[in-house]
């Protein structure tokens, strides 16, 4: 490498720097401001600049690049493998040098601004949810210890509580009746909420082609193709459809030496998020076949597959198996461009 290279530890108000030459050998440090920061890569030759993909990384990365540097973002997880001794920002700065010296490392792909904001209204959804989960059973808690049963469910749930409120005789007490309803007002800001930023991603994402073509797969819907779509950013960094099941943490953890493999549970590695959307879809389309085939209704080849497995390997199993596969199916989409099919195979290619 004959450009500069620098390492960067990001931080709220203090950057440590740590410049090196061709030969990654460090030849200079400094510990700056935000305000000297930005000077200081406004006034630096072009390099090669090598962050932690962190909190605030992609802004810099874009401001970064925007002056005429390469950036580059590297997954913290690999980086702290290269930390010697002691944990300092001056350690820190050097690990992201030494690290990029390893090409199987592979950067992160610096997010867009409208990338970001779909993260951003994803987050804000998932903390809505969250409160009014935990509000919904606070009340069923709440009128629990007055003797009142609230069932499963969280429409079902509200209902119930409602129903309660309207019963005069029932043994809530009067002091609390009124606070209940502020909880229920409250569900019902936090449910308007949620619905108004699920719009907002329909409006961000109404021209994108590859949204509405993940919205063709069976289980992804809205907010599981935008979550994916801001994510990824790039399919091509991902060589085969296992590569993006194993970056979503849907692929057996192993252990194996010698000539004995052991597969256990999927490794969970990798966006939370991201692997719940894609197992509650495919709970969905799993529920739904099983219906289908009660009734009779002619299957195509994915779904015969998941109730297939579903009978050898039990629900829960199967939900997480067919998660992988529309993992997969999701890159071979966003790959080759070309519509979801049921009943596709190697031969559908062939004819």
């Amino acid at each position: 490498m004959n450009a500069t290279t620098v390492g960067v530890d990001l931080a709220k108000s203090r950057f440590e720097v740590a410049v090196a030459d061709g030969e990654f050998r460090i030849q200079r440090r400094a510990r700056l401001t935000r305000l000297q920061f930005a000077r200081f890569f406004g006034n630096h030759p072009h390099s090669l600049i090598l962050m932690e993909a962190c909190g605030s990384a992609h802004h810099w990365a874009r401001t970064l690049q925007a002056q005429g540097h390469e950036v580059q973002l590297l997954p913290a997880q690999h980086v702290r493998a290269y930390v010697k001794r002691n944990k300092t920002d001056a350690a820190d700065a050097g690990a992201l040098i030494e690290a990029a010296r390893c090409a199987e490392i592979r950067p992160v792909p610096v997010k867009s601004i409208d990338q970001q904001t779909i993260q951003q209204l994803h987050r804000l959804r998932s903390q809505c949810m969250g409160t009014r989960t935990a509000r919904i059973n606070f009340l069923r808690g709440c009128l629990r210890e007055f003797g009142i049963s609230v069932p499963v469910g969280a429409r079902r749930g509200i209902d119930a509580v409602r129903q309660a409120l309207a019963s005069a005789d029932n043994g809530l007490p009067d002091l609390l009746r009124p606070l209940i309803e502020e909880a229920l007002a409250e569900i019902a800001c936090l449910e308007q909420r949620s619905a108004h930023l699920e719009r907002e991603l329909a409006r961000l994402t109404r021209a994108d082609p590859i949204v509405h073509a993940l919205m063709n797969i069976p289980g992804i819907g809205l907010l599981t193709a935008t979550a994916l779509r801001a994510a990824i950013v790039d399919i091509q960094r991902f060589a085969s459809g296992r590569h993006l099941a194993s970056w979503l943490g849907l692929t057996a953890r192993e252990y194996s030496s010698g000539e004995k493999r052991r597969l256990g549970r999927i490794s969970k590695r990798g966006d939370v998020y991201l692997r719940t959307l894609l197992i509650h879809g495919a709970r969905a389309v799993l529920n739904a076949s099983l219906g289908a085939a009660r009734r009779g209704r002619t299957l195509d080849r994915l779904r015969t597959w998941a109730l297939a497995t579903e009978q050898r390997c039990g629900y829960n199993k199967a939900t997480v198996a067919l998660a992988n596969k529309l993992a997969r199916i999701v890159w071979a989409t966003w790959k080759y461009q070309r519509p979801f099919d049921g009943n596709w195979t190697l031969r559908t290619v062939a004819a």
